[in-house]
């Protein structure tokens, strides 16, 4: 029997859409170490096969320089300022550096992952109901997301097929902004979005910087209601190009957008 292990213990950002906050050694010490950790115990176990959730995240630079339909070959970011970015570079360049005849690795690269429970969703009452929730720059830039079945969809395709060694985006098949995304996601909870303010890219960015030192000189506990982590990731046009993980590992994205919505209920 061929065994395979799938690194779903590395999907590490915090519970709430925060990413980012608070000190950089606990994000090293998930995402790379527990990482190291899962490739050595897969090799002792005898796997043949080793998948790891990466992040599209991997790609984005500190300069906050929109991304538009990108692919595997553009650059990754292991000394990010953001822990979540460069713990997630450096963890899956670990991975990929561990692919060996005999023991085939790859690294699946989703964007924000959405479905009943996510972080998202989650938190958007709370926020907007608190006046914390604005959005950046109206919320207008193309955004990629993945529902957790799709997901799920890219790791059964990975280990089915012979690819070993490489990165792949996956993502969603509908496109969509972030303000759309958000949108959505609020009616399905009686909420709207009518109203939410907006800030610019510019001033969310410093204010994020703020929010991170003040909880960390006090050492308070719980994340910043914004981190520049957050700023990066949701203020910004980000989309990738996810054909290569259709034409390799033939991922289709099956669960739809409307297909996502309904399963959240009523």
């Amino acid at each position: 029997m061929r065994l395979a292990l799938v690194s779903i213990a590395t999907i590490s950002a915090p519970h709430r859409p925060s990413a980012g906050a608070g000190p950089r050694a606990p994000y090293f010490r998930t995402n790379v170490d527990g990482t190291a950790a899962l490739l050595e115990a897969a090799k002792r176990a005898g796997a043949a096969s080793f998948v790891s959730i990466s992040a599209a995240a991997v790609i984005m630079d500190d300069r906050g320089s929109p991304i538009r339909n990108a692919n595997e070959s553009a650059p990754i970011f292991p000394n990010s300022f953001s822990g979540y970015i460069a713990s997630k570079a450096r963890s899956e360049a670990a991975v990929l550096a561990a692919d060996k005849p005999g023991f085939r690795t790859i690294a699946l690269r989703p964007p924000a992952i959405w479905g009943p429970g996510d972080p998202f969703s989650h938190a958007i009452p709370q926020a907007i109901g608190s006046g914390q929730f604005a959005f950046i720059d109206r919320g207008d830039c193309p955004y990629v997301t993945c529902h957790v079945d799709n997901v799920v969809e890219a790791v059964q395709c990975a280990l089915r097929h012979d690819a070993g060694g490489r990165a792949y985006f996956i993502h969603d098949r509908e496109a969509t902004t972030f303000r759309a995304f958000i949108a959505m996601l609020a009616d399905r909870q009686g909420l709207s979005i009518d109203g939410i303010r907006s800030v610019s890219y510019r001033l969310a960015f410093t204010l994020g910087r703020w929010m991170e030192i003040g909880p960390a000189i006090r050492r308070a506990q719980g994340d910043p209601p914004l981190t520049r982590t957050l700023a990066r990731m949701i203020g910004r046009e980000f989309t990738t190009d996810d054909s290569a993980a259709r034409r390799e590992l033939g991922y289709v994205g099956r669960v739809s957008r409307a297909e996502g919505l309904a399963a959240y209920g009523v």
